[in-house]
């Protein structure tokens, strides 16, 4: 009984140091948000074409978080860095019919990953940790998509709207978790200006995501901003050569119960090289695009390095 309390007081007496000592803590419980951040690039908001079609990206995130403190789950740490590598598979459907005079698309992404966590220090309800490692591998959750593109001349327009449905691997007495254990819901607009004739194109997609509260934590995300975006040259009809960048920035602080450490806004910004190439298999367009970010401006959040790529294989027209 007494090692037990002593382990209590022990643990909450260097809680309550840390949130002192540290000089920063992190928005977006666990530094994670919804939207991850360089999903789009070049051709964003070009409307797909009629028919069935699926996305296979894999992408590998890896980031620290320095000296400051975070909140995962049910666990306060110190020094945490995290790696996730995950393969995500969107299967959707463009109909041939138009929609408010543009193009419809409807689709549904889900998948597999696995996430490492190591902190210096973890502070939870069992006990204070030094060197504290978890691993996972599980399914993520899953995000329906849905949107609408137009096309006038050079200029490509996109109305999305987007969610998380809370299905992934995720417990809050872990550190390591595929799921963010809470829904949200995203909407915003790309545009996409794409001159073939003389091979340049330029993207951008913003929106804003709403989280609702995590049950698990009592912790509620504030309101996060992004904006994912690129610039490319295509050398030649198969090839296409580019800069893609994103920036986030949280509107609004974290709330709750849960938030323990405040309501801490955060920010990132991301800059990289990206590839892009498309080739015919079985008369079907298929497109490959490779990028690469790496991270500044980083505040209250995780920093580091992300890579994509991108698969895009259509799988017939409307109504085949």
């Amino acid at each position: 009984m007494l090692p037990a309390m002593f382990t209590r007081c022990a643990a909450r007496a260097l809680e309550a140091a840390l949130v002192f000592a540290c000089a920063g803590a992190y928005g977006d419980e666990g530094g994670t948000p919804f939207w991850t951040s360089g999903q789009f690039a070049s051709l964003a908001a070009v409307p797909p074409s009629p028919g069935w079609s699926v996305s296979v990206t894999p992408s590998y995130y890896s980031g620290n978080a320095g000296a400051n403190l975070m909140t995962i789950g049910d666990t306060l740490t110190a020094g945490t860095h995290s790696t996730t590598a995950t393969l995500s598979v969107q299967p959707g459907y463009a109909p041939s019919a138009n929609f408010l005079g543009g193009t419809p698309f409807l689709a549904l992404a889900f998948g597999l990953a696995g996430n490492r966590v190591r902190s210096d220090l973890a502070v939870s309800q069992r006990g204070a940790e030094l060197d504290h490692f978890e691993s996972i591998v599980g399914g993520t959750d899953l995000y329906p998509w849905s949107s609408v593109g137009w096309v006038s001349g050079n200029n490509n327009w996109m109305a999305y709207l987007t969610g998380d449905i809370p299905t992934g691997a995720y417990q809050s007495a872990r550190t390591a978790n595929i799921g963010i254990g809470h829904a949200a819901i995203d909407a915003g607009a790309g545009y996409t200006y794409l001159d073939a004739t003389a091979g340049r194109e330029f993207s951008a997609v913003a929106g804003l995501t709403y989280n609702w509260q995590n049950p698990h934590t009592d912790y509620r995300n504030g309101v996060d901003a992004h904006l994912d975006w690129a610039a490319s040259y295509f050398p030649s009809p198969a090839w296409e050569l580019g800069v893609a960048g994103y920036v986030y920035y949280q509107l609004t602080g974290d709330s709750g119960s849960g938030a323990k450490l405040g309501p801490f806004k955060s920010r990132v910004a991301a800059l990289g090289p990206e590839v892009g190439y498309q080739f015919a298999v079985g008369g079907a367009q298929w497109s490959l695009n490779v990028r690469a970010y790496g991270e500044f401006w980083a505040a209250n959040r995780l920093e580091g390095y992300a890579v994509f790529a991108d698969l895009n294989i259509p799988l017939g027209k409307a109504g085949k």
